[in-house]
């Protein structure tokens, strides 16, 4: 019983040597070594998944670089340094397989078509139509003229097959076009535009909407009806899927006209001239963008309208950040004398753009008038413009570009 008595003393004096403040912090801490070691494993384990990613990034670079290499008839065959240390980086495959979908994102914008125009008594001009090999589709619609009433009233019914199964929401605008009285044969005036409903979901839309205008007898013989089916996109650009083009001289006087028209590819119209200076500053890696002058027919005859002009620029298809014009009251001739510097992250090369917008300023909002895309798309693609700008090493040099829409 002494030797008892004796151990449960001695426990009770080694109990006070220990509070409970010691064995809660002493607990604390164990728990606080736990997660610092549960951290630490979770960082290793990150670690060890990137590189096993990077890894197979670079196996599968590799084995692209062999496919490469046997298909050109290069195996066993050393590349310059040059391409092959731009040939080992993963990010530039990444950025090469991007490039095709971002040309044709911007291919609406940038694309060179060239004004044409067919014989006086056509009745309209026109650019450079091509009927593709497949049937885009077919668009129903009427067309009436009262020669009492001196209007004209379109009846767009439908359309018929529409190709792209992509496109569900489907649109058609129009334009009511007519020609300048202008030295330059091929601009053209707009008098009139629409925009029918919106329909979803469906490769054979029915629209059935009605647009009326007047329009004078002397006009029919220099007026035309553009119809351009569009894919409507909320967050993007709308994507056309086809065109129809119609000559007013054509119609009889009370007398509704039924068309079914096969769609064709979409082309621009010359709306105006623009005269823009370009100017290389190979030292600094800027381009300095002058707007000039900006000629264009009247818009929907209305005076005391305000214009104003974006300018984007693109080098390797990545946008630089944009800049706007001052707004000028829109005339005949309307004067804007700006210059735009932008920076270019490499030389001045055939992938390098311009795209300048010009924008009319409405209560609501803003009405494209036009653009202007100058630059190299690529080795076959020249811009006499552009090739002046790069022997005329800072000197600016001056041209007028057609205003297309």
């Amino acid at each position: 019983m002494i030797d008892v008595s004796h151990g449960l003393q001695w426990f009770q004096s080694l109990s006070l040597l220990f509070p409970d403040l010691w064995k809660y912090g002493m607990l604390s801490l164990s728990l606080l070594l736990l997660l610092v070691a549960l951290i630490v494993l979770t960082c290793q384990l990150c670690k060890c998944w990137k590189l096993k990613k990077s890894g197979t990034e670079r196996q599968f670079v590799k084995e692209a670089q062999n496919v490469r290499r046997q298909e050109n008839g290069l195996q066993g065959k050393r590349l310059q340094a040059p391409l092959l240390g731009f040939g080992q980086q993963p990010y530039h495959e990444v950025k090469i397989k991007k490039i095709p979908k971002k040309l044709k994102k911007l291919r609406i914008c940038f694309s060179p078509f060239l004004a044409n125009h067919n014989s006086c008594d056509g009745g309209f001009l026109a650019s450079e139509t091509h009927v593709p090999d497949r049937s885009q589709g077919k668009l129903r619609f009427s067309l009436l003229y009262d020669s009492k009433q001196l209007e004209l009233l379109l009846t767009v019914a439908e359309a018929l097959s529409l190709q792209s199964q992509e496109c569900t929401n489907t649109f058609v605008q129009i334009r009511l076009l007519s020609r300048a009285a202008s030295s330059s044969p091929a601009l053209q005036r707009i008098v009139h535009e629409w925009q029918t409903q919106v329909v979803k979901n469906g490769s054979s839309p029915v629209f059935g909407d009605q647009f009326t205008c007047t329009l004078q007898k002397t006009e029919l013989t220099k007026s035309s009806i553009k119809l351009e089916v569009k894919h409507f996109d909320r967050y993007s650009r709308h994507i056309p899927l086809g065109e129809v083009r119609v000559a007013l001289n054509t119609l009889s006087t009370s007398e509704s006209m039924e068309f079914c028209e096969e769609l064709h590819e979409v082309t621009k119209d010359t709306v105006g001239e623009v005269l823009v200076s370009l100017k290389c500053l190979p030292i600094s890696q800027r381009i300095e963008v002058g707007l000039l002058k900006v000629k264009t027919a009247l818009l929907y005859n209305s005076p005391e309208k305000r214009i104003y002009a974006r300018i984007d620029a693109f080098c390797n298809l990545y946008k630089q950040k944009h800049q706007k014009s001052k707004p000028k009251t829109l005339a005949s001739v309307t004067v804007f004398n700006e210059t735009f510097l932008f920076h270019l992250p490499e030389p001045v090369a055939w992938d390098c753009a311009v795209l300048i917008s010009v924008y009319e300023i409405e209560p609501k909002g803003r009405q494209l008038v036009g653009q202007v895309a100058l630059g190299k798309w690529g080795p076959n693609e020249r811009d006499d413009h552009w090739d002046c700008m790069m022997q005329s090493i800072q000197q600016p040099v001056a041209k007028w570009h057609p205003l297309l829409i």
